[in-house]
């Protein structure tokens, strides 16, 4: 049995976090950690659901007013782009990605609200996202913006 644990990165968002993951895996298969009601990066269950993202596309621009989200991808690999443009941010302006998957970038990234983000599979296979927030989904509490827009200069490029 094999244990597992990314090495950690630094967002240079302020608020972001990045916590590597434990994978046990065996040749029976994996366990795969993700957040635990006594991380110091839980503070209340919302709600969890998965997103499926296919080889190519893009799921982009979003962000919440309210809610922090708590994102790993247990399959796939997907590269996640995020943008600051909260007025009293240290990192405001900023863009930063982040490559997500297993085995080595099996990572939880914690998105406070107001943080804008995106995502596209980068993988030959589809890649699940899943998402542990901190509220129920409440439409009227996010915003979006298209993939390509004259607020966010970030660009997408080919499929990786």
């Amino acid at each position: 049995m094999g244990i597992i644990v990314s090495s950690a990165i630094e967002s240079k968002i302020a608020g972001v976090i990045v916590v590597p993951l434990k994978q046990i895996e065996d040749e029976r298969g994996a366990v795969l950690h993700m957040l635990r009601s006594d991380s110091p990066n839980f503070s209340k269950f919302g709600e969890i659901y998965f997103s499926v993202v296919n080889p190519g596309t893009i799921k982009a621009w979003k962000r919440h007013r309210a809610m922090a989200q708590h994102f790993a991808v247990p399959l796939g690999r997907i590269r996640l782009a995020f943008f600051d443009d909260r007025a009293d941010s240290p990192s405001k302006g900023q863009i930063e990605e982040v490559i997500l998957g297993r085995p080595d970038r099996y990572y939880l990234i914690c998105i406070p609200p107001m943080i804008w983000y995106g995502f596209k599979g980068i993988s030959e296979m589809p890649a699940l996202l899943a998402n542990c927030s901190d509220m129920p989904h409440d439409p009227t509490e996010s915003e979006q913006l298209a993939v390509s827009n004259d607020y966010i200069s970030y660009d997408w490029g080919e499929d990786d």
